[in-house]
């Protein structure tokens, strides 16, 4: 498994250079259940590309705290490359502004969230049950944090997960996949983080944010669903090419 992480995360800051960031997260998630597996990380926010998406079994999109609706060039540049990994059905798995970038590329709507800032553990309930998340529970935590939501799907798409009566992730075809929330954060780093936006967040959201993380998600339950993800969206892939390669046999005249 070769994987490309194109990497939004803009957060420069001291804190977020005292912790991994995405792209290693991302990679440690992927190594959590395919230890063999291989990742190759693009700041795509700083413009850095690949040159070749399809020299790669699939990628996946960070989260950020940038807005995919800000029209910055690098957004425009990515949500392009979305629409051409689409297009050849490469198998693409978005997170957070991922799941956002994903949605509003092929046509979906982004929006703020109705009820305002979501941070700490979330509770989803699955709404469908692709083969490779047969082993996920019915209701899994994932930690999260955002202000922005998909608030509309691209037609095609179908809900994976809902978290307060509001989407939380989508699948599209067997080549995407996406969640709103953060498979990648482990538990100490969403306390670390809960604790560095005490002050934006205000008393009331930080004491909530503080309480949901008596729970844990369920990390290696979620990097194997992400793994499995990519296998099965490659498998699907490579029947299909295979069925378009082979040549349609035609009885001769005569010939029993």
């Amino acid at each position: 498994m070769r994987i490309a992480i194109l990497m939004t995360n803009t957060d420069e800051s001291e804190f977020a250079h005292r912790h991994p960031l995405d792209g290693e997260k991302f990679t440690r998630l992927i190594h959590l259940a395919r230890p063999q597996g291989s990742c190759v990380v693009y700041p795509v926010k700083d413009g850095i590309f690949p040159s070749d998406i399809t020299a790669y079994d699939g990628a996946i999109i960070t989260g950020s705290p940038a807005s995919t609706r800000s029209g910055a060039p690098w957004i425009d540049r990515l949500l392009q490359l979305i629409r051409h990994m689409h297009a050849e059905r490469m198998p693409l798995f978005g997170a957070c502004f991922g799941h956002q970038a994903i949605a509003l590329a092929l046509g979906g709507a982004v929006e703020h969230v109705p009820g305002g800032w979501v941070h700490g553990l979330t509770w989803n309930h699955l709404v469908a049950r692709p083969d490779w998340a047969a082993d996920v529970a019915p209701v899994v935590g994932i930690y999260g944090s955002h202000v922005e939501y998909v608030s509309r799907l691209p037609d095609g798409a179908h809900p994976l997960m809902t978290c307060s009566g509001i989407n939380s992730g989508f699948t599209l075809g067997s080549h995407i996949a996406t969640t709103q929330h953060h498979p990648e954060m482990t538990h100490d780093f969403i306390v670390a983080l809960t604790e560095e936006l005490r002050g934006k967040m205000g008393p009331e959201l930080h004491a909530r944010a503080v309480a949901s993380l008596t729970d844990h998600a369920d990390q290696p339950a979620l990097a194997e669903a992400v793994a499995r993800f990519f296998d099965s969206a490659r498998r699907v892939a490579a029947a299909k090419t295979a069925a378009t390669a082979s040549p349609v046999k035609t009885a001769r005249p005569g010939c029993a």
